[in-house]
């Protein structure tokens, strides 16, 4: 088989949506990753609404990803529905889980998610962050704020933007 008649290997892209969507503007990231379950993804590209369970996105990162887009909210200080993309340098996220450190698996957050996935040897490439800037992530209850809800189209195509991004590194 010559190199021209190889296929090459899709990237592995997971694109996670990250959130308590009984928190309202804290679901953002399930609704997001809900409507980019709705458009065609190239191929490589897995999408999953983790919502509050960060054990289970941690193990599902350790099965090998090319990249990683988590999808979240985040105060940065700016006017509610307002999108940011980090992306996250992996030599600044700390790997070290000393013993007898607690980690609990009902309270990781994406930061503790990528320690843990650091830890064990599992960083998976490039990591970027599409986050959204909430206006009520205190408030018990279900539904968006409408600052919030308005960014949610705006920002899955930002998600799209960053798959592409990654797909071509």
């Amino acid at each position: 088989m010559t190199k021209t008649e190889t296929a090459r290997r899709a990237r592995q892209i997971l694109v996670a949506g990250i959130g308590n969507a009984w928190l309202r503007d804290d679901g953002f990231g399930g609704e997001v990753a809900g409507q980019l379950t709705e458009r065609e993804l190239p191929e490589g590209v897995t999408v999953l609404d983790f919502g509050s369970g960060g054990l289970d996105l941690a193990y599902e990162v350790m099965r090998g990803y090319d990249g990683l887009i988590l999808i979240d909210v985040s105060r940065q200080g700016g006017e509610a529905g307002t999108l940011y993309v980090m992306e996250v340098d992996g030599d600044e996220v700390d790997g070290r889980i000393e013993d007898g450190q607690l980690l609990n698996p009902h309270a990781m957050d994406p930061e503790t998610v990528l320690r843990f996935v650091k830890y064990v040897g599992g960083w998976p490439g490039r990591v970027m962050v599409v986050a959204c800037e909430p206006e009520t992530v205190q408030d018990v209850g279900l539904g968006l704020s409408d600052a919030v809800r308005a960014s949610v189209d705006h920002a899955a195509d930002v998600v799209m933007q960053a798959i592409e991004e990654l797909r071509n590194a």
